[in-house]
């Protein structure tokens, strides 16, 4: 027959490995969420990054193309010639 004390330990053991377990399950699934927030907000920054380098080549480009250079005005502008229509 168990006696009283040995109830009591047993209880108190099964109390601890209840409580220790949970503890740890609530602590994987707290990590789990730092790591998806962190991976979130670094990919936020660098999708932001790459937006801003490519705005600034888009001006780099912009700023270096001459008239020569742009694209020909098509039929229908309102600076293209006209067929047949010599300047």
């Amino acid at each position: 027959m168990v006696g009283e004390f040995e109830r009591k330990k047993d209880t108190v053991q099964e109390i601890t490995e209840s409580t220790a377990e949970r503890v740890g399950n609530i602590a994987k699934i707290v990590a789990d969420a730092v790591v998806a927030i962190a991976r979130e907000v670094g990919d936020g920054v660098t999708d932001a990054i790459e937006m801003r380098e490519a705005a600034n080549r888009a001006k780099a480009d912009e700023e270096t193309t001459t008239p020569d250079q742009a694209d020909p005005p098509t039929i229908g502008d309102p600076g293209a010639e006209k067929p047949g229509q010599q300047n």
